[in-house]
């Protein structure tokens, strides 16, 4: 988790992304964040997410993310 906190704080080093759990409900990250966050998951974690994964409740808390991450890895 903390790889993945570490790509979350350089990406948006003004959100508390530890305890928040509605980051796209409340506007805190976009769409233009996803994109960039997706590359940056893909690459940290050897994965590919596909656009089939790339739905709001993945990537509405760090522990969704992290879920979406473990799911892909044990898929592969």
């Amino acid at each position: 988790m903390e790889k993945l906190l570490k790509i979350l704080i350089e990406l948006r080093p003004d959100v508390d992304f530890r305890n928040n759990e509605k980051l796209i409900d409340d506007g805190l990250i976009d769409s233009f964040d996803i994109i960039t966050l997706v590359g940056e998951i893909n690459e940290t974690f050897d994965i590919e997410i596909g656009a089939e994964n790339l739905l709001p409740e993945n990537f509405n808390s760090v522990s969704a993310m992290m879920k979406l991450i473990e799911r892909i890895q044990t898929d592969n």
